[in-house]
């Protein structure tokens, strides 16, 4: 079985928004704008009372700042444009293969492999599982130090539960009182990897997203 541990996947530069095709002519237009108004002011200016040069200078100065800094921003927007499509295609390699985080499952009648995160002390422990409208369906008893719990996905009766997304978590208890909880990791397949909402994120089973910076590990499939 292959694992590769990916403790820290580094999530991509979000994209900025395209660069906008006309910003060149905007800003040509702008200063062709810009001189004529200078050249009026220098024109109209009182004969006896002229502008001090230097004001002429300092207003030739700021819009040619403005000017680089537009154009500035245009080449990052480019070049982060360049580098999130670089890291999708390096990341294209993902899809087919189970990636491990703390999402939440597409369960399809076949029993999952759950791996409880450390929860603080407690006198009783269960991983508490919930449907996709949040409500709880199931619990299972959890002793602490087993490094994972197989969920069946089967009813008390034996039924099967219905084929949808469920959501795992680690709870602590002391009595009746909820004292600790965790996240529960699990795999899933990766079916696609895209930007959205500005975000890198791993599509997973049953359409559920991760953001890759959140994958601990991939597998190849069925490991």
């Amino acid at each position: 079985m292959e694992i590769a541990q990916v403790p820290g996947a580094t999530a991509l530069s979000p994209p900025v928004s395209p660069v906008s095709e006309n910003a060149a002519t905007q800003i040509s237009s702008d200063f062709e704008v810009f001189l004529q108004m200078l050249t009026a002011q220098m024109q109209y200016q009182d004969p006896l009372n002229p502008i001090d040069s230097t004001d002429y200078a300092t207003q030739l100065a700021t819009f040619s700042g403005v000017e680089q800094a537009v154009l500035t921003n245009d080449l990052l927007e480019q070049l982060t444009a360049q580098m999130t499509l670089g890291g999708l295609s390096e990341m294209a390699s993902w899809v087919g293969r189970d990636a491990r985080s703390s999402a939440p499952v597409f369960f399809e009648g076949q029993p999952v492999e759950l791996f409880p995160q450390s929860v603080g002390a407690a006198e009783s422990y269960e991983i508490v599982v919930r449907d996709a409208a949040g409500a709880e369906v199931q619990t299972i008893a959890f002793a602490p130090g087993r490094e994972s719990v197989t969920w069946a996905g089967v009813q008390p009766n034996g039924t099967p539960f219905a084929q949808g997304v469920y959501s795992f978590q680690v709870v602590g208890k002391t009595g009746d009182e909820v004292v600790s909880q965790a996240g529960v990791y699990a795999y899933s397949t990766v079916s696609e990897v895209r930007v959205d909402g500005g975000q890198t994120v791993v599509v997973m089973g049953g359409g559920v997203t991760v953001p890759s910076a959140q994958v601990t590990a991939l597998r190849d499939a069925g490991d």
